[in-house]
């Protein structure tokens, strides 16, 4: 598996689009109803994970783990370990959001955790993707468009940058009560953004992103 194989993970929630044609060495999890969206667009996961209340005709002849009903994991959390457990590091989430906001919160604190362990997650929306930064650092190309918004996932988020971007900020401190920074724009330059202490949730437009 390469280093930076890409694990993704597809949920029953709102669909935005194709998927992007994985990799040799990628791996796809489908997490309970979202094996419904694969099977429309004519793609078969690498395994199936969940309890089927939304899908109820079952994984049929794909590998799959059957989850119990009434369980501490949500379907998409357990399909990210199972690929965390697998070596991946890069996770791609779809079907995450849309629907219940409760859901789509849920995936956000996936993705928070995804980088606190070390990985990089990114939670894909209609027009926004979401990530997340653990006392670390996250840069943009040139070529970016649009919004980006921060907020602080931790209580407090110290030693705050936001650099090359239309409202700069300097060793910051954010905080998780408090939409600071919310809507900062893209201006044609690099940037980047970091925390020195903390995790931050970033929310930025697909074409800001650098692969994986």
């Amino acid at each position: 598996m390469g280093k930076e194989a890409v694990c993704y993970i597809v949920g029953a929630g709102e669909q935005y689009g194709p998927l992007p044609v994985p990799a040799p060495d990628d791996f796809v999890i489908a997490a309970d109803g979202g094996l419904a969206h694969l099977e429309g667009l004519h793609m078969m996961p690498n395994l199936v994970v969940g309890d089927f209340d939304s899908y109820p005709a079952g994984p049929g002849h794909v590998p799959s783990i059957v989850l119990p009903t009434e369980k501490d994991d949500t379907d998409m959390a357990a399909a990210l370990r199972e690929g965390w457990a697998r070596g991946f590091r890069f996770f791609h989430l779809y079907g995450g959001t849309g629907g219940r906001l409760d859901h789509t919160l849920a995936n956000i604190q996936l993705i928070a955790d995804i980088a606190c362990r070390g990985g990089c997650g990114y939670l894909f929306d209609r027009d926004m993707v979401i990530t997340a930064i653990h006392n670390g650092s996250i840069a943009f190309p040139a070529v970016a468009k649009g919004t980006v918004s921060v907020f602080s996932h931790t209580e407090t988020a110290a030693g705050v940058f936001e650099c090359g971007l239309k409202y700069p900020l300097t060793d910051a401190t954010l905080r998780n009560t408090r939409p600071l920074g919310v809507s900062n724009e893209f201006v044609g330059l690099p940037s980047s953004i970091s925390v020195e202490r903390g995790t931050l949730l970033v929310f930025c437009p697909p074409n800001a992103l650098k692969k994986p």
